[in-house]
C-alpha cells in the first residue's frame, strides 16, 4: 500500500482487533522521502512518522503499528541513522503509538502531551475499545505547554494544540529545517477532517491550529501531515479555509435555529465534493463541527507565540 492511499484504511486501522490487524500488515513497505539534512518522513500504514538524526541521535514522531516496528527500525537504518534515542507522540491515537511498547523497550525515551500519557494508561470504551497501554509504551517525559530539543544541530520545538484534533495534540517544527510535523490536525488526502470529540476535540481547535502553524510558516516550509503525501504552506492554507468556512456556516444556520438534519441538508460541504468518499463524509463532518459548536468553547490562553513552547525544559 502506498501513502497515496485512500484514507478509509485509517477507520479499519482504528477498529479493527489486534489480531486482523497481524495479518494485514504482512504487505506493507515502509518507504523514506528526505527531507532536509538529517530529517525524513516515512509513509506505512497508519501515522506518517518524522524521523530527526544526526550525531545527537535519533528522534522519532509517532511510530505507527507494532507488527511493523521491524521495517520502521529497517528503514531508520537505511537513512544511515541510530536506532531512535527519542520518541514524540503526536497524539494518543493507536494508528500513532502502538509501535510505543516495541520502542521504549529498546530504549527510546517516550515523550508527548500530559493527557496522551493519560489516555493511552486508562484506554477508552464507547464508539471504540481501547485497552490500557503496558507500562513501557507510556511516555515518561510529559508536558502542558511544549518543551525544545536542541539535537542534530537543530532546535525542535514540540508544541501543544489545545483542544482540536484531541486534547492532546502537538505539533512539532524543526526551527532551520522549516519542517513541521502536524500529526492529525492535517488529514493531506480526500477525505474531510476527523475530530475525535470522544477524546477532548474540537473542529474551532483545529482551525485555530491550522492558523497558528500557517502563521509561524512560510512558503518554503514543508509540512507532514497526519495522513497523506507532504503538504504546503498553502495547502494546510486551504485546509484551514475549507473548515473554517463550513464552520462558519454551519454555526450561522444554528443562530437560524435550523436542526441538525436541517443543516446536513444545506449542501453545505458540496463544494468540496472531491472529499467525498474517504474516511469521514461530508454529512458526518457537519455533523461534527455542529457537536463542536454545542459545547463551550475553549480557547488556550497560554500560547501567544512559538516561543512559549519552551515550558516543558529542554532536552540535550
Amino acid at each position: 500500500m502506498t501513502r497515496f492511499a485512500p484514507l478509509f484504511v485509517f477507520a479499519l486501522m482504528v477498529t479493527a482487533p489486534a489480531q486482523a490487524q497481524m495479518g494485514e500488515m504482512a504487505d506493507v513497505e515502509i518507504t523514506a522521502e528526505q527531507l532536509a539534512p538529517g530529517v525524513a518522513v516515512l509513509f506505512g500504514r497508519g501515522g506518517n512518522i518524522g524521523v530527526s538524526h544526526g550525531e545527537d541521535g535519533t528522534v522519532l514522531i509517532d511510530d505507527q503499528f507494532a507488527p511493523l516496528t521491524t521495517r520502521i527500525q529497517a528503514a531508520i537504518a537505511e537513512l544511515g541513522a541510530d536506532p531512535a534515542r527519542f520518541l514524540i507522540n503526536t497524539h494518543w491515537h493507536w494508528d500513532h503509538t502502538d509501535g510505543n511498547e516495541n520502542f521504549g523497550e529498546a530504549g527510546a525515551v517516550i515523550m508527548a502531551h500530559d493527557n496522551v500519557r493519560i489516555r493511552l494508561a486508562e484506554g477508552a470504551e464507547g464508539r471504540r475499545t481501547v485497552p490500557p497501554a503496558p507500562p513501557a509504551a507510556l511516555p515518561v517525559i510529559t508536558y502542558h505547554d511544549g518543551i525544545k530539543l536542541h539535537l542534530n544541530g537543530d532546535t525542535v520545538h514540540v508544541v501543544h494544540m489545545h483542544r482540536a484534533h484531541t486534547d492532546g495534540d502537538s505539533i512539532v517544527w524543526w526551527e532551520n529545517a522549516n519542517v513541521v510535523h502536524m500529526g492529525d490536525l492535517f488529514f493531506n488526502g480526500r477525505t474531510f477532517p476527523f475530530v475525535d470529540l470522544e477524546s477532548g476535540g474540537d473542529v474551532r481547535g483545529v482551525i485555530r491550529a491550522a492558523t497558528r502553524v500557517i502563521d509561524m510558516t512560510d512558503d518554503a516550509t514543508q509540512i507532514i501531515p497526519g495522513h497523506g503525501p507532504m503538504a504546503t504552506r498553502a495547502g494546510l492554507v486551504a485546509y484551514r479555509d475549507m473548515i473554517a468556512a463550513i464552520t462558519g456556516q454551519v454555526a450561522s444556520a444554528m443562530a437560524d435555529g435550523r436542526s441538525l438534519e436541517e443543516i446536513q441538508a444545506m449542501g453545505l460541504t458540496a463544494d468540496y465534493a472531491e472529499l467525498e468518499g474517504g474516511f469521514i463524509s461530508g454529512e458526518a463532518f457537519v455533523e461534527t463541527v455542529f457537536t463542536s459548536l454545542n459545547l463551550p468553547d475553549e480557547p488556550d490562553h497560554h500560547h501567544d507565540e512559538i516561543g512559549h513552547a519552551d515550558h516543558g525544559g529542554d532536552a540535550e
